[in-house]
């Protein structure tokens, strides 16, 4: 292991996730700074967290920029803190809604370009432009005359846009009541009427997203969100991920993805506070660090219970029919030191490893070294474990709610019954 201390960090810091990102935490380990490694982990996981994103949405007055802004953000219309809707124009002023579970990710409202208070030719200007990373324009029908002029105006700016067609449910419920009816060759008319259009304005190859708020798992949504992540800076990428509605099996398996590329991190930030002689020290921080990390994966996966609450809402699925599906005892829960000591008596061999760690320090020569890799192994075995049952509960979220809605939740009467408790009282005495 070396003089220093340092065997299982060394090992991470070569890898190429710490090698590309972490550049102080490699001069910390230069310097055999075990302290300094532990807090630049901790800082770049801080910053990681908290990057700021924010999104615009605008249109023309009644295109549906607050049905879109409240579908971002997995709310119904009618819910506490919703932005308002309306068959009129309902937003006067610039209004920031806040991620319910992500408050650096902010999407703002904008008044409807060309009303009388915001005339186009002013708007950037008055709505204040600098503050957002990219505008999302909406239409509800085509793309007008103040719509092309905002695009224009924004692209002198050197921001990125890009034109959402709306309320596409709408147009497809019009179109089945033809004989020939066909959903695919209605989205290609809608979509090719919208580019064609835009070419005329002077737009070269324009890119028109085609989008339902009430559906967000439909169309084009998906294809939205990729392009939105690809254009965005590397570091604002996963503040993005992060507050997008589990709307495909494919957003939450990048969840996981993103996630598990933190794993070292965290393992090595546990392994170098394993390195201090203090006892009990390294589990009482172990602790606290789980706690925020699969707190973090609860939220990012949907799986707390207001927004397993709004997800019902907003598909007519019974909260208990998603309740039925889950299986980690960390869904639905408040993520406690208790709660996750009592899961990890369930993951094989973890007591011991904690228990032979603080025995371990107290080894001369080499027990600080031996405690180090067991808390790097202790930490990633618990949160991989963890992140995997999340995920997968997620996704049978994610089918319960959007491919198999029409199972009632009558068919699941045992957790109605959990999710009562005067109904499971009565359940007892008969």
């Amino acid at each position: 292991y070396g003089a220093s201390g340092l065997p299982i960090i060394q090992v991470a810091a070569n890898s190429t996730l710490l090698s590309g990102e972490g550049a102080e935490v490699r001069e910390a380990l230069e310097k055999n700074d075990i302290a300094a490694v532990a807090a630049r982990i901790h800082e770049y996981l801080e910053r990681e967290d908290n990057v700021p994103l924010n999104i615009v949405i605008t249109g023309e007055a009644g295109s549906g920029k607050s049905a879109f802004v409240n579908a971002l953000r997995e709310m119904s219309d009618d819910d506490e803190g919703a932005a308002p809707t309306g068959v009129t124009e309902t937003t006067s002023e610039v209004t920031e809604y806040p991620h319910p579970n992500y408050p650096n990710v902010t999407l703002s409202d904008l008044p409807g370009i060309g009303t009388t208070n915001f005339p186009a030719d002013k708007y950037l200007e008055l709505v204040g432009f600098e503050k957002f990373d990219f505008f999302i324009i909406i239409s509800d029908t085509r793309f007008r005359e103040n719509d092309v002029k905002l695009a224009q105006e924004i692209q002198k700016m050197k921001k990125k846009f890009y034109f959402v067609r709306s309320k596409i449910d709408r147009d497809i419920q019009a179109e089945r009541r033809k004989r020939d009816f066909s959903e695919e060759r209605t989205l290609t008319k809608i979509r090719d009427d919208c580019v064609q259009r835009l070419r005329e304005s002077g737009f070269e190859s324009p890119q028109v997203f085609l989008v339902s708020s009430f559906d967000l798992h439909l169309y084009d949504f998906n294809l939205l969100h990729e392009t939105l992540e690809r254009d965005l800076p590397a570091h604002k990428r996963h503040a993005l991920l992060c507050a997008m509605p589990n709307i495909s099996l494919e957003i939450i398996n990048k969840k996981k993805q993103t996630f598990k590329r933190r794993l070292y991190w965290l393992s090595t930030q546990s392994a170098a506070v394993a390195a201090i002689p203090v006892p009990a020290l390294s589990i009482a921080v172990d602790f606290a660090l789980l706690v925020v990390e699969v707190t973090h994966y609860v939220f990012a996966f949907g799986l707390n219970v207001p927004c397993l609450k709004r997800l019902s809402a907003r598909t007519g699925v019974s909260y208990a029919a998603l309740c039925a599906v889950i299986i980690s005892p960390l869904a639905a829960a408040e993520i406690t030191t208790e709660l996750l000591q009592k899961v990890m008596t369930q993951v094989g061999r973890t007591a011991v490893l904690i228990a032979v760690e603080e025995a371990s320090r107290f080894i001369p020569f080499i027990g600080i070294p031996l405690a180090m890799g067991f808390s790097f192994t202790t930490t990633y075995k618990i949160l991989n474990l963890i992140l995997e049952e999340l995920a997968e509960d997620a996704q049978k979220v994610f089918e319960r709610a959007f491919i198999a809605p029409e199972t009632t939740s009558s068919e699941f009467p045992l957790c109605d019954l959990l999710c009562d408790k005067t109904l499971l009282l009565s359940y007892c005495r008969l």
